[in-house]
């Protein structure tokens, strides 16, 4: 195979990190974008050259159809769709309604697991959990149904408000603990229900 320049393999490089972490495969606007180009038609020739060279190929007439020329392995083969049931507070807790028909792309590789039918995954709306590292807009993915060990990440209904803490034991008792010192524990007054247990978070796009 004819050796690329940096450009090129810069390109290449974006392409293959932008479907690894679970996001569409970039368009040329968006390759134009990201490597400051004036136009895309800059982008437009470094694909075609790709393409010529036998890295990518493209299918004619399909958007972002891009994939790379390496046997069978499709640039999206291994992505799975994660259901996302709208939003879950990471501050105080509130209700929460369900919001249907919506999925997250993702790959195998990038979350670290293998989704099941109990996979699920939430939009994060606060700042209560940045101490681990989970900001606002993020997205967590959470498996339904295992016991919560203390110390993990769940998301939770207590006292029939839902919330996105840390799981943990005192005593022998739940309760709730935010990742911001701004913020209380919870400790239910009625019931404590855990939705899932966190596994993976995919980081908002700046």
């Amino acid at each position: 195979m004819p050796a690329l320049t940096d450009q090129q393999q810069a390109i290449r490089d974006f392409i293959e990190t932008e479907v690894a972490a679970g996001r569409p495969c970039p368009s040329q606007r968006e390759i134009a974008e990201h490597f400051g180009f004036a136009s895309k038609t800059a982008a437009a020739c470094h694909v075609r050259a790709l393409v010529k060279k036998g890295v990518l190929a493209v299918e004619p007439g399909k958007a972002r159809s891009l994939r790379f020329m390496d046997g069978t392995r499709l640039l999206r083969q291994g992505v799975v769709e994660i259901p996302l049931f709208g939003s879950i507070p990471a501050g105080f807790g509130r209700d929460r309604e369900q919001e249907a028909d919506e999925c997250v792309p993702v790959t195998i590789e990038s979350i670290g697991f293998k989704p099941t039918r109990n996979t699920f995954a939430l939009r994060v709306v606060g700042d209560s959990m940045i101490g681990k590292h989970i900001c606002d807009g993020d997205v967590v993915i959470l498996e339904h149904g295992p016991e919560p060990r203390s110390g993990q990440i769940v998301a939770a209904l207590i006292d029939r408000k839902s919330t996105l803490k840390t799981f943990l034991l005192k005593n022998g008792k739940p309760f709730l603990k935010a990742e911001n010192s701004k913020y209380p524990e919870l400790i239910p007054s009625e019931e404590l229900v855990i939705q899932g247990v966190f596994r993976a978070l995919i980081r908002k796009e700046e």
